[in-house]
């Protein structure tokens, strides 16, 4: 379990605060116990903590996010549950806030006390019962848990579920994931050049603090483009035009 030395440690050689160390170790230990089961193969993970854990962005990401194949709500909650009990195990104060189903899913609020830290994180599952969608399994070795397997959404279908998630919403931790995709060799082939095209209008029209929400996200040696992040992120997006 991690100990306040690790924890001050991790800060240090992750240059970033104690909140995104303990809620990336509370990630992992989640999704370790819950790719355990069975049942978890129908579960994708998928969002910016995918990014992160499986590509290596630096983006440090406050969610879980999931597509689901197949499922019913109570077979989610009982997954989630089992997860959590596992954790607890290991004397971790950690529960749901709340749990219930949407029009596309599944949303759930997990609440942990760790360290004198009090925190929730959100996770969500989009239902896909109609779609065949492909799925990788990937190894993670992480400084938290001993090494997992689990499985997430392949390649192609996250950078669109990214690309799309960025012109629904817009963002500053989209065009972030937007330019660690366009920079990334093994990602940047499956970005559409319609879509590319259409996030740089909405990035020229609109006016975006970019530092305020990305300071706290990224690592301090990250942070330096934060300055002119919104010229950095229109040029790299030119060049894929």
């Amino acid at each position: 379990m991690l100990s306040l030395e690790n924890l001050q440690e991790f800060t240090k050689k992750f240059q970033t605060n104690e909140k995104n160390v303990i809620r990336e170790y509370i990630q992992h230990l989640c999704l370790a116990n819950l790719y355990k089961n069975k049942e978890s193969e129908d579960l994708l993970f998928k969002g910016g903590t995918s990014l992160r854990f499986i590509y290596q962005s630096p983006r440090f990401s406050e969610d879980l996010d999931f597509t689901g194949r197949f499922w019913r709500f109570n077979q989610i909650e009982d997954l989630f549950l089992r997860t959590l009990t596992e954790i607890e195990k290991i004397g971790i104060k950690i529960s749901f806030k709340e749990a219930k189903p949407t029009t596309g899913g599944y949303l759930g609020l997990i609440h942990y006390d760790f360290l004198d830290f009090k925190e929730d994180m959100k996770f969500e599952v989009s239902l896909r019962k109609n779609k065949k969608i492909e799925g990788e399994l990937t190894t993670l070795i992480s400084d938290f848990t001993i090494p997992y397997t689990l499985i997430h959404l392949a390649p192609k279908e996250l950078v669109n579920e990214k690309i799309q998630a960025l012109i629904n919403r817009g963002k500053p931790r989209d065009y972030y994931d937007l330019y660690f995709l366009l920079r990334h060799p093994a990602l940047n082939r499956f970005v559409d050049k319609r879509r590319l095209k259409r996030t740089l209008d909405n990035l020229n029209k609109e006016q975006i603090d970019f530092k305020r929400e990305l300071s706290v996200l990224l690592p301090v040696m990250h942070q330096m483009i934060l300055k002119n992040f919104k010229e950095i992120l229109r040029k790299e997006i030119e060049k894929h035009l």
